[in-house]
């Protein structure tokens, strides 16, 4: 999937030094909301077995884990997961972060509609949401831009790494929004 000078691809092996210092640079402001990634990404030898298992994950279709890379530098930029996959329904939540220095140029924004598209046209699902806190204004913007609807706030839905209980509001999307 390609935007601008970016592509978004399935996360590889060769993706896990890249993937460990993307985690680094931004750990301080990822612990709170991708607690179980930067968890799992101390290292670099904690982040290539992470990286192995999301691979492992990927190929099982319970877990799709892609990165968004600069193309005119090659880095690794940003990240996108397809995660709580119920293949029965079928539907999916969407997570995403961008490296600080990448934050607030839109770029989020056209690696999510990328997704939206993969997801619905390639994989079939019928719904997408996803979860954001209510102070991430910009998640919010993002979900509201790429036509995800407020579905509620879901009270006191996920504890933080400080362990805080916090409020979440849930964002839907169907395949067809006439729906």
């Amino acid at each position: 999937m390609e935007f601008d000078n970016y592509i978004i691809k399935q996360v590889c092996e060769e993706d896990a030094d890249n993937y460990f210092s993307l985690i680094d640079n931004n750990r301080k402001r990822l612990e709170d909301f991708f607690a179980g990634t930067v968890l799992k990404t101390k290292t670099q030898e904690d982040t290539k077995l992470f990286v192995s298992e999301i691979i492992k994950k990927s190929e099982a279709k319970t877990y799709l884990a892609f990165v968004i890379v600069d193309t005119s530098t090659q880095q690794l930029i940003g990240y996108i997961d397809v995660k709580s996959i119920d293949w029965n329904i079928p539907k999916a939540e969407l997570g995403c972060f961008i490296d600080e220095k990448y934050a607030g140029q839109g770029i989020s924004s056209k690696a999510l509609s990328k997704i939206t598209e993969y997801c619905f046209d390639v994989l079939k699902f019928n719904k997408l949401f996803l979860r954001t806190h209510q102070d991430n204004i910009s998640s919010q913007r993002i979900a509201e831009k790429n036509g995800f609807e407020v579905e509620g706030v879901i009270r006191r839905d996920y504890k933080t790494t400080k362990g805080e209980l916090v409020d979440l509001i849930y964002y839907g999307k169907l395949r067809n929004s006439n729906q």
